[in-house]
């Protein structure tokens, strides 16, 4: 796309100095450089692209040796981030964790929080130098209510080319600059509030395991990465055995606290990363074991009965045994395109009542038809 006929007006076309320039030239490059910089900003991917834009923009568009964005750390005590563009000289770029305020101009202007004009940098003594060329410099506060980001630094090889007009209009970059980053850094917390939502909805608030919805993701997207490799999977159903008894006898908070203990021991039998526990509901937990075969499921299944045994939490309810015991279902197969997970859920459930029919406290495998 063509570019409007003032793109023509480059710092490097015209040979005069900036303030012997016809005003109203100088007045329509400025306020072209304020257009583009607000477009800049407006259509820029994420915030490193619009910081990496409008320096590139300001070096373009204007006599600039050196245009840079500096941003500040919560604490405003040091420079954590530099975006620049223009011709570097010297090597003054400073690291990133090394950079407090109270070095250079950019460290003035941030303390004082107020712009600062250096018409003469070799009279200036906490300038540092970039560039040998560089006879001005201009540095303006990037602050959105009353709260600083950072700061705008620009340096000129001409000595007269901040004039008050000028000025103004980096005043006015600078604001737009902090209204970007004042944008991109509410976003960025509407997205990690987002992803806490999102894991919240997903956890059980009792126990603090996979809730039923998450369960139900994680074993439709293992069903469909499980199908192209031929592995098997695998499913326990837990089951406390006399629950609502032991609910009755010893009170809500015992029972809270044994299903809290419930689901720290399922989770312990857990091997690889893509294992999950999960509450399946009331007093169920569900283990789901992708790679294990049939026989595989109902070792962990006994190892987990055996867990809960050693644990010894108290159920003065129960005919069989004086503390809690589980019923545990297994079951197991190798997922096929175009099959679905229902029949292995179903299996597991259909297990886990055989063992309750058994006597409770024991672990029964059924295969899935």
């Amino acid at each position: 796309m063509p570019q409007p006929a003032i793109d023509n007006l480059r710092s490097d076309a015209p040979g005069l100095p900036w303030a012997e320039q016809d005003a109203r030239d100088r007045r329509a490059r400025l306020t072209e450089l304020l257009a583009r910089v607000s477009r800049e900003a407006a259509e820029g991917e994420n915030l490193e692209a619009v910081l990496r834009r409008i320096v590139d923009c300001l070096v373009e568009r204007m006599p600039v040796a050196i245009a840079s964005i500096v941003l500040l750390n919560e604490a405003c005590t040091h420079f954590v981030h530099e975006v620049w563009a223009g011709e570097l000289t010297l090597n003054v770029l400073q690291p990133a964790d090394d950079w407090p305020v109270s070095k250079g101009a950019a460290g003035r202007c941030a303390r004082s929080g107020v712009a600062q004009l250096i018409t003469n940098v070799d009279l200036d003594p906490d300038y540092l130098a970039g560039n040998s060329e560089v006879r001005s410099e201009y540095l303006v506060p990037i602050r959105h209510r009353g709260r600083l980001h950072g700061v705008l630094n620009i340096e000129s090889t001409q000595s007269d080319f901040f004039t008050a007009e000028a000025c103004e209009v980096f005043d006015a970059i600078a604001a737009q600059v902090a209204g970007t980053i004042h944008l991109a850094r509410v976003v960025r917390e509407l997205e990690l509030a987002n992803r806490k939502l999102q894991a919240l909805s997903m956890q059980d608030g009792l126990t603090g395991i996979a809730n039923r919805r998450q369960f139900d993701v994680a074993l439709q997207q293992l069903w469909a990465r499980l199908v192209k490799g031929s592995v098997p999977l695998a499913l326990l159903m837990v089951d406390a055995d006399w629950f609502k008894a032991l609910n009755d006898t010893a009170g809500h908070l015992h029972g809270d606290e044994c299903l809290r203990a419930l689901a720290r021991l399922c989770a312990a039998q857990l091997r690889d990363e893509d294992d999950l526990v999960a509450r399946f509901g009331g007093e169920e937990f569900v283990l789901l074991l992708p790679g294990r075969d049939l026989e595989a499921a109902v070792a962990v299944g006994e190892a987990l009965r055996k867990a809960v045994a050693r644990e010894r939490l108290a159920h003065p309810a129960s005919p069989i045994a004086p503390h809690v015991t589980v019923s545990i279902g297994a079951a197991s197969t190798w997922p096929s395109e175009g099959g679905e997970p229902d029949g292995l859920l179903l299996a597991a459930d259909r297990a886990m009542y055989a063992a309750k029919a058994r006597g409770r406290n024991c672990v029964v495998a059924k295969y899935v038809g």
